[in-house]
C-alpha cells in the first residue's frame, strides 16, 4: 500500500496520457487542482517516466464551495432588496437557496459572477506564483498546465491561467473529475505489478510537505530534511552535549517552518542514555532522519564513542498534521518570516559566543597546551572566559550587536595568546 497526494496522482494520469510524446525530454508540468473544498498547485518534472515533485502549495480554505457561497450571498441580498425581507438568519431558507445555487441555473450574468469572485480568482493566481517560487522554476519554463477539479471549468479561471502563462494552451485531455482517481489507480497497478509495460515504466518521486528536524537546547529547530525534499531520503547530522559530563540527551522530533520549536508540530521524542562523561561539546551524537516513499519517518540517535543508540518511528497517523493544519502553519511561517529571522540571528550570535568561550576553557584544560602556556597568559584567558560566561548567563535577552561585540572582545584576549603556540 502507498499513500499518494492528489496533485501527484493527477500528474501520473497526465504522464500516462502523454506517453506518446516521451521523446520530448524533460517536461515541467504544473497541476492546478481546484476542487469543491480545497485548492492545490504542484510543479513536477517528468522525464522518461520519472515523476519528480518540485513543490506543492495549497489553500485549504478555497474551493468551489466558496463560489457557491458568493452566489448564495448575492441572491440573499437580491431577495432582501426586492421583498424587504432578510432571510440570512433563516437556516432552512438558506439551505434551500444553497441547493438551488449548486444544482440549478439562475439569472446572473457571467460578468457579475466573475465580479463577485474576482478576489478568490486572484488568490488562485497568488498560489500559482508561490508554487513557482518554491520550485525555483520560471513560468516561461512550464511546459504544460494541467487542470484538475470541477471548478477549473469556470471560464475566468481558465482565462486568468492562460494570461498568466502568456497565452499557453491549457491541458484538458484528461477529465478534471477523474484525474486523481485515474492516477491513483495507475500507482496501485505499479505497486501490485499489474498492467502493461506503459504503466510499469513509471516512477514517482514525491516530496515532504514540511521541514523536519530536532529541537536544540536553545529551543530552536535544527532542520535535517528541508521542506519539498524528494522522498525517499536520508539525512544525518552531528550534535553534541551542552553540559559537562552529560550522560544522556532527549531528542525531540518536530515538523514545521518556524525557527522556534514551540511554534512547530512535535511528532515524538526519545532518550539516548549511556554517553561517556566528557566536557560539553566533546561527545559526537549522530542523528539520522530516514523517510521512506510513504512518508514514514525513522529517526535514530547514536553516540559515536560508546556506540549506544536509540530510535523512533513516526507514521502518518502518529501526531502528523492534517492537510488543513499544514497549510495554516505554512502561511504562519510566511507571516512571521522576518520575526523568525531575527530570532535565528540572535540564537546564532549567542551560540557563537558560548561555543567559543567553552572551547577556550577546554583548550587551556588540555595538558599538552596548558604546559606550553605561560601561567600569566593562562590566567588571562581563564579570567576572560569566566567573565564572558557570567555575562552571558546574566544577559539572556542581549541583542545581536551586544553578543557580537562580546565575542570580539573575548577573541581579542584569547586569539593572540593561542596564536603564539603555533
Amino acid at each position: 500500500m502507498r499513500i499518494i497526494n492528489e496533485p501527484t496522482a493527477a500528474a501520473i494520469a497526465y504522464g500516462l496520457d502523454k506517453r506518446a510524446s516521451r521523446s520530448a525530454g524533460e517536461q515541467n508540468v504544473l497541476i492546478f487542482d481546484l476542487g469543491g473544498g480545497t485548492f492545490d498547485v504542484s510543479l513536477l518534472t517528468i522525464e522518461d517516466g520519472i515523476f519528480q515533485v518540485k513543490a506543492t502549495v495549497g489553500d485549504t480554505q478555497l474551493g468551489g464551495e466558496d463560489f457557491d457561497n458568493r452566489l448564495v450571498n448575492h441572491f440573499v441580498a437580491e431577495f432582501n432588496r426586492k421583498h424587504k425581507k432578510d432571510v440570512s438568519g433563516n437556516a432552512r431558507a438558506l439551505r434551500r437557496l444553497r441547493m438551488a445555487c449548486v444544482d440549478f441555473y439562475s439569472t446572473i450574468t457571467r460578468s457579475r459572477f466573475e465580479e463577485l469572485n474576482m478576489d478568490l480568482f486572484r488568490q488562485c493566481m497568488e498560489t500559482v506564483e508561490k508554487c513557482l517560487s518554491d520550485s525555483k522554476i520560471d513560468k516561461t519554463h512550464v511546459d504544460e498546465v494541467v487542470l484538475v477539479g470541477g471548478s477549473t471549468r469556470i471560464p475566468k479561471v481558465e482565462q486568468l491561467l492562460q494570461d498568466f502563462f502568456n497565452g499557453k494552451e491549457l491541458c484538458k485531455s484528461i477529465n478534471p473529475d477523474e484525474a486523481v482517481a485515474y492516477g491513483a489507480a495507475v500507482q496501485a497497478a505499479i505497486l501490485s505489478g499489474e498492467g502493461n509495460e506503459k504503466v510499469q515504466d513509471l516512477l514517482l518521486l514525491d516530496v515532504t510537505p514540511f521541514s523536519l528536524g530536532i529541537e536544540t537546547t536553545v529551543g530552536v529547530m535544527a532542520v535535517l530534511i528541508p521542506r519539498n525534499s524528494t522522498i525517499p531520503t536520508m539525512k544525518e547530522k552531528i550534535f553534541t552535549t551542552c553540559f559537562d559530563n552529560q550522560l544522556g540527551v532527549s531528542i525531540y522530533v518536530h515538523e514545521g517552518e518556524r525557527v522556534r520549536s514551540k511554534d512547530n508540530n512535535l511528532l515524538g521524542k526519545f532518550e539516548l542514555h549511556g554517553i561517556p562523561p566528557a566536557p560539553r561539546g566533546v561527545p559526537q551524537i549522530n542523528v539520522c532522519f530516514d523517510m521512506d516513499a510513504n512518508g514514514i519517518l525513522n529517526v535514530s540517535g547514536e553516540d559515536k564513542t560508546a556506540g549506544v543508540k536509540n530510535k523512533i518511528t513516526i507514521t502518518n497517523d502518529k501526531g502528523r498534521l492534517s492537510k488543513e493544519e499544514i497549510e495554516r502553519l505554512v502561511q504562519e511561517a510566511e507571516k512571521y518570516k522576518f520575526e523568525d529571522e531575527q530570532v535565528k540571528k540572535k540564537v546564532d550570535a549567542k551560540n557563537s559566543l558560548e561555543n567559543y568561550a567553552y572551547s577556550m576553557r577546554n583548550t587551556i584544560k588540555d595538558e599538552k597546551i596548558a604546559g606550553q602556556l605561560h601561567p600569566a597568559d593562562k590566567h588571562k584567558i581563564e579570567k576572560a572566559v569566566n567573565q564572558a560566561i557570567e555575562w552571558l548567563d546574566g544577559n539572556q535577552l542581549a541583542e545581536v550587536d551586544e553578543l557580537e561585540d562580546k565575542l570580539k572582545e573575548l577573541e581579542g584576549v584569547c586569539n593572540p595568546i593561542i596564536a603564539k603556540l603555533y
